[in-house]
């Protein structure tokens, strides 16, 4: 029977006793393994982290301390050489000045003795003459030595072998070091300075100093060497040749070496210090506890600062986004940007606008642009194709080309385009700029009309001022038409009245009327009729070749430009010239260089610029003072450095000069120093001259005057376009 329980299915006290308790299943001793390794793993490999962090800090410590010590060697050392070299310097110095001014005997022993006094690395001075004998000596008084002046005048002696590279080499040599018996039984290490002494560029002698190399440590190096410090001499295979110094043994040596090249020979300083290990642990567990606080501190200072930082980018890179779309709405000059393929990644809102067609229909275009004129297609592909080959880069400048709109409207583009470099420096595509140039080449061609009127009305204003010229010149040739005129109407009527009526034909028996006979014209008479004509038509044709000229000056024609020979410019104006030059009384000269290749220019308009130049030339003469009055005009030759050939125009006046006032602003608009002048003349000349890629410039000539001079280019060939 079974037991009742409560309504809520919970079992009572009794029940739940009364129940039997169902024992856990034991673990093995595997499994409880494997849990302790779960348990220990993470704390061991803390714990192995940390002791191999401490093991690394110690011994970087001592790597440290160990890399101070040789570094603080090394400099000693280096250090030391450099005192020695100094001194050897300085002591090479005093024995130069020993044999200054040809010391005699006496004076030479006492300056030695001084010397040796003065240094104590110093054993023996001696003065040899040129066949290297002993002429003099003296000696250390603080160690005196036993010399074999027999060995020491060998020629296998060490100083011999020393005095013999510096014969050859002219300069002071070295000895290679050799050992020096004492009288009580020791010896040392010496070596000897040979310093050759000439007179006249000849050799006449020697000075011979012998060096104690354990001086030389006890008085050089010795002041600045440490007591754990020991210096010492040795040759390259390691024998020690001099010694200074005992220092106390430690755990750890350090040594350095350091060459001392001298001429004719080499020694090694060789330094040693001991170091005693270092008391590690405590030092090293208070710089780790530190160390690792000082890091948590920084990791979070850093994180905190990243944090701040990648905030502070990302408010940055939103408002230069939020720019850079403002400025492109606002941008009046379109962008567009491709990728290598030539499909159109971006366009902005000012090319939208400007081709009419919108974002969605550009974006994704490759082939055929829609808003490429259809008869230019095929030469559009072409140049895309070559642009994204990389075989041709884009002017920095730009090029011109002509787009279509959505409703067929054609109008000119500048095109700029440069690569698009990511930021892994790898190119991307291209970006193109595109300015709408149609109001550009509109007001390019109402300048150039206002320009052509402008010079038309110049012209006619020069014409204007000439008109008292042109009547004198005119009246001149009219008048002798009319005197030889009349002259051969009075001839043919003599020659008629005087004549005998005569049939028109003869009869069968009628003799013809000879030539001389009485009332027939005289020879005389038919010269002069002859005669008569001829100076009626020379003086006809002057006249018309002044209405010519004036009629080609004045007349408008389109702006063209062509090959020219320079003569033909000069011919052209000269008639002009030559009125205005002999109401002045001036004299024109003009010179064409041989040989000169034809200029490209526009016509009347370099005659107008040559006309208005040698107008202003025999102004500048019109001075009662000025006697002699020359107009020379030139064509020569130049060249220059951006092209291969010029011509040069020269115009040349004898008068008054140009004020410094004045020639600051002799080529501004409407300035003129002239009371009937408009003040246009040069300023439009230099107009002229620039915009055929010439210059218009002035200069003072010498004795007195002024030269102008303009260049126009050389015609590279016939067929070479405006």
């Amino acid at each position: 029977m079974n037991s009742p329980t409560p309504e809520n299915g919970t079992p009572d006290l009794g029940t739940t006793l009364a129940a039997p308790v169902q024992p856990r299943p034991r673990r093995t001793l595997l499994q409880r393994w494997r849990g302790a390794w779960r348990r220990w793993s993470l704390w061991t490999a803390l714990v192995g982290l940390v002791v191999s962090m401490l093991a690394t800090l110690v011994w970087l410590a001592g790597r440290y301390e160990e890399s101070q010590v040789q570094t603080q060697l090394e400099r000693d050392a280096a250090d030391a050489v450099a005192d020695i070299r100094v001194s050897l310097s300085r002591t090479l110095q005093n024995l130069q000045a020993l044999h200054a001014n040809d010391p005699g005997e006496l004076a030479w022993e006492v300056g030695a003795a001084d010397l040796l006094r003065n240094h104590r690395e110093l054993v023996r001075i001696e003065w040899r003459d040129a066949a290297l004998r002993v002429r003099d000596h003296q000696q250390s008084p603080y160690r005196p030595l036993a010399w074999d002046r027999r060995l020491r005048e060998s020629g296998q002696s060490d100083a011999a072998i020393a005095c013999a590279n510096a014969r050859r080499l002219s300069s002071p040599a070295y000895s290679s070091s050799y050992f020096q018996p004492h009288g009580d039984g020791m010896g040392s290490e010496m070596m000897d300075l040979c310093l050759p002494l000439t007179t006249g560029g000849k050799i006449t002698g020697f000075v011979v100093a012998t060096f104690s190399l354990r001086e030389i440590l006890l008085n050089l190096v010795a002041p600045n060497l440490t007591r754990r410090q020991e210096a010492s001499f040795i040759e390259p295979d390691g024998t020690r040749l001099a010694v200074l110094g005992a220092a106390r043994k430690g755990s750890r040596m350090f040594t350095s070496q350091h060459l001392l090249d001298m001429p004719g020979s080499t020694l090694v300083l060789r330094m040693d210090t001991w170091h005693a290990a270092p008391s590690l642990f405590p030092n090293v567990l208070t710089a780790l506890v530190t160390a690792m606080s000082i890091a948590l501190v920084t990791v979070m200072a850093v994180l905190v600062r990243d944090n701040r930082r990648r905030l502070r980018a990302e408010r940055d890179l939103a408002d230069a986004l939020a720019f850079r779309k403002a400025m492109e709405d606002s941008l009046v000059t379109g962008l567009r940007a491709r990728d290598l393929e030539g499909r159109i990644t971006y366009v902005n809102p000012a090319f939208c606008s400007m081709v009419g067609f919108s974002a969605a229909e550009l974006l994704g275009q490759s082939v055929t642009a829609p808003y490429w004129p259809p008869e230019l297609v095929d030469e559009y592909r072409e140049r895309q194709a070559v642009r994204l080959s990389g075989g041709e880069v884009p002017p920095r400048e730009g090029f011109e080309s002509v787009f279509m709109r959505k409703d067929g409207t054609r109008f000119p583009v500048l095109i700029i385009e440069a690569p698009l470099i990511n930021a892994q420096g790898q190119h991307t595509g291209w970006m193109s700029a595109f300015l709408d140039i149609s109001e550009q080449r509109r007001v390019e061609e109402l300048s150039r009309a206002s320009q052509e009127r402008l010079q038309a009305t110049a012209r006619l204003a020069t014409v204007g001022e000439m008109a008292s010229l042109l009547s004198h010149e005119l009246n001149q040739p009219l008048a002798a038409i009319s005197s030889y005129a009349t002259g051969s109407i009075n001839l043919l009527g003599s020659a008629s009245s005087t004549a005998p009526a005569a049939p028109h034909t003869a009869g069968p028996g009628t003799a013809p009327v000879s030539p001389d006979a009485p009332g027939s014209p005289s020879p005389d008479d038919v010269e002069g009729v002859r005669m008569a004509l001829t100076q009626i038509a020379r003086q006809a044709e002057r006249a018309g070749k002044v209405i010519k000229s004036v009629h080609d000056f004045v007349r408008r024609r389109d702006q063209a430009r062509e090959s020219l020979p320079a003569q033909q410019l000069l011919d052209a104006i000269l008639p002009l010239v030559s009125l205005q030059a002999r109401k002045l009384r001036v004299r024109v000269q003009t010179h064409v260089e041989h040989g000169l290749p034809p200029v490209l220019c526009d016509r009347t308009m370099v005659e107008q610029v040559l006309l208005n130049l040698a107008r202003n030339a025999m102004q500048a003469m019109d001075h009662p003072d000025i006697h002699q009055r020359v107009l020379d005009i030139r064509v020569l030759k130049t060249a220059t450095v951006q092209r291969a050939g010029w011509i040069k125009f020269t115009v040349t006046d004898l008068g008054t000069g140009i004020d410094s006032d004045v020639a600051a602003k002799l080529f501004t608009p409407f300035y003129t120093t002239r009371s009937e002048g408009m003040g246009l003349g040069l300023s439009m000349c230099r107009t002229v001259i620039e915009q055929h890629g010439g210059f218009l410039g002035f200069a003072a000539n010498e004795p007195r005057g002024t030269v102008f001079t303009f260049t126009l280019p050389v015609a590279s060939s016939p067929a070479q376009s405006p």
